[in-house]
């Protein structure tokens, strides 16, 4: 048994502990691993932040630009390479520990260039609204 295996994942009391493993607990909520969309009663909910854990296929795009942006985001490259896309020009992350920085009100679409390129983001507030429909 794991470290991992003996966490209790809900019903957490204030102060609690949170070990996970991104590549498992990501799928969950379309990678997003911290923010307002987890239960209130798991460490992991927060209106103040997110995080995602992003592993990408090679040519993964999102599905629709995010327009009307209301939250500042920080995106870090982990492995590949990953474009963020603006409205007036494209940001290619092409090194570990590449990254990018937009705030409010900065329209954004993203492409994942390499076979299995992982990203890092966290967006702050949390702000419910912007989830995009899983595919079908």
């Amino acid at each position: 048994m794991t470290e991992y295996d003996t966490v209790t994942r809900h019903n957490a009391e204030p102060g609690a502990v949170y070990v996970g493993k991104a590549d498992l607990d990501a799928p969950e909520e379309q990678g997003w691993l911290l923010g307002h969309f987890r239960p209130a009663d798991d460490p992991r909910h927060s209106a103040d932040v997110e995080i995602k854990w992003g592993r990408h296929p090679k040519g993964d795009r999102r599905a629709k630009w995010v327009t009307g942006e209301q939250r500042t985001a920080l995106l870090v490259l982990i492995k590949g390479r990953f474009h963020m896309e603006f409205p007036d020009r494209t940001v290619v992350l092409t090194e570990p520990g590449d990254y990018v920085v937009w705030g409010r009100g900065v329209d954004h679409s993203w492409l994942a260039e390499e076979e299995d390129t992982v990203v890092l983001t966290v967006r702050w507030p949390s702000v419910a609204g912007y989830k995009v429909p899983p595919p079908e």
